[in-house]
């Protein structure tokens, strides 16, 4: 079984980090109560070099986030786009983008995993949250060609958080008042600590390249 999926196809070896972070800037991550994270983004329509250096920076900020995916409204850009780089229950590496996804929750045989989930726009909370064991995502590349990525138990989780985003809603919005609200308290315990060790790994990757290792978890946008 192949061990590493760019863009929903096995590949026989991948580098530590997406290609596209070494190219990119690292972008500042939006937090939880600004606008953009909270209203529906906007269909991409434009296919080209300006969306291209887009993704390049969103691996470059999620690498740097130590994210498993963000969404383009985490940098601040209202379009319908997310990253990946996410493992599955079963340790198989899962790369690459989506534009304008859609999500799809297969009803035969699904089941919902209540696991710890956290986002890079809630830095330091983390926080249990229901979501179906399997995912189906269709959409597009940064070509426009279309792309249909599958994904189960984590990176189902990873899917659907990300796809959430782009829709306008953040993990938090699946939680009662009391769980919101412990998110929050534990975001102003550890946001300073989160933000000193993204401040770090930034730096050592503009020393060298390829110095950061994705986290995996938690994910967005985690």
């Amino acid at each position: 079984m192949p061990r590493v999926f760019v863009q929903g196809s096995p590949v026989g070896h991948f580098p530590r980090y997406a290609p596209e972070a070494g190219r990119g800037a690292v972008r500042r991550v939006t937090e939880v109560g600004e606008e953009v994270l909270h209203r529906p983004c906007r269909d991409v329509t434009e296919f080209g070099p300006d969306l291209a250096a887009l993704i390049d920076d969103m691996f470059r900020t999620m690498y740097v986030a130590e994210g498993a995916g963000l969404a383009a409204n985490q940098v601040g850009v209202d379009l319908r786009l997310f990253v990946y780089d996410c493992p599955d229950d079963e340790g198989i590496r899962h790369v690459g983008h989506i534009v304008n996804p859609v999500l799809e929750t297969p009803l035969n045989g699904r089941r919902l995993l209540e696991e710890g989930e956290g986002c890079l726009s809630v830095p330091g909370a983390l926080m249990a949250v229901p979501r179906p064991d399997r995912a189906v995502v269709r959409g597009q590349d940064r070509d426009g060609d279309a792309v249909v990525i599958e994904g189960t138990g984590y990176f189902a989780r990873c899917l659907a958080h990300e796809t959430d985003h782009t829709h306008g809603y953040v993990y938090l919005d699946r939680l009662s008042k009391r769980e919101k609200r412990d998110a929050l308290r534990q975001m102003a315990d550890r946001r300073d600590e989160v933000y000193a060790r993204r401040a770090a790994k930034a730096e050592a990757l503009s020393r060298a390249q390829g110095m950061l290792t994705p986290s995996g978890r938690p994910c967005s946008g985690r």
